[in-house]
């Protein structure tokens, strides 16, 4: 058997490498009951269509021109300038607007999809977060569990969430839903849905992390007499020693002299050639 020639082109194409860290905890959502699942489901089912949002498709048309032909266009010199009525006359159709939501307002109130609510939870703009359990692979949304542990920020893995919201809003998928903090609208939606959302477990993440305000205010005291004992005490110690008559006495530091680094290896000059 005689091996197969290798191509040139095959021998000096490296093979694509990339670097991944493993996580050692295993996040997962907190299990929703289904009568919640269906409370969730049902008001923001009745929400979506009281408001009317929607994303309308429009058949745009577009002027594709001649691509090969790279020639521009002479500009009208004075004797072939045109009248002012008939520049009137030519002046270009307005073309169709680009696809959009029905409301502008209430769009930049929510935050649809997984990138929209990961940036969202990263600026701490966000009130709630429901994900949909149908993504694939699901490590694409585990990220957001710490995300809104560490924002306080209550979340959940909602299932069917995509297909009930999709068509209402005039998308494709729905895989994550956010709601931002200044949504008027949605205020009462959150309100509604936050205490039926579950808690979620992360290992290294405390549990409380913001300590109240009484316990703030008691901290700040505690550390404030400690300083104050610790100042007092090391006043005392100056004062006790230069009433002893110690010798000692700390003056600042003067540097005289620099000396350079003897076990630095230095290279020698060369010197030049002689003619």
């Amino acid at each position: 058997m005689t091996p197969t020639p290798v191509s040139k082109k095959g021998k000096g194409k490296p093979l694509p490498v990339k670097t991944s860290l493993n996580n050692p905890y295993n996040l997962q959502w907190s299990p929703l009951n289904k009568e919640h699942e269906q409370f969730i489901l049902t008001t923001l089912r009745d929400k979506i269509t009281a408001v009317g949002l929607q994303k309308k498709r429009v058949n745009t048309f577009r002027d594709w021109g001649n691509r090969r032909s790279n020639k521009k266009t002479p500009k009208p010199t004075e004797e072939h300038q045109l009248a002012p009525d008939s520049t009137e006359n030519l002046q270009t159709t307005p073309k169709p607007s680009e696809p959009c939501w029905t409301s502008a307002a209430t769009r930049k109130q929510l935050a649809i999809g997984i990138n929209e609510v990961t940036k969202g939870l990263e600026r701490n703009e966000l009130n709630l977060v429901l994900v949909c359990n149908s993504v694939a692979p699901s490590h694409m949304t585990c990220h957001l569990i710490p995300l809104s542990k560490t924002r306080l920020v209550p979340a959940c893995q909602v299932p069917c969430l995509s297909k009930t919201l999709a068509g209402l809003l005039g998308l494709k998928c729905v895989l994550a839903l956010g709601f931002k903090r200044d949504a008027e609208e949605f205020a009462d939606l959150v309100a509604s849905i936050t205490p039926v959302v579950p808690p979620l477990d992360v290992v290294w993440a405390p549990t409380d992390i913001t300590p109240k305000p009484e316990n703030v205010k008691e901290q700040a005291e505690e550390k404030h007499t400690d300083t104050a004992k610790g100042q007092k005490r090391k006043l005392e110690e100056i004062s006790n020693e230069g009433s002893e008559g110690s010798p000692l006495i700390l003056q600042p530091l003067k540097v005289k002299k620099i000396i350079p680094n003897s076990t630095k290896i230095r290279k020698r000059k060369k010197k030049g050639k002689q003619k």
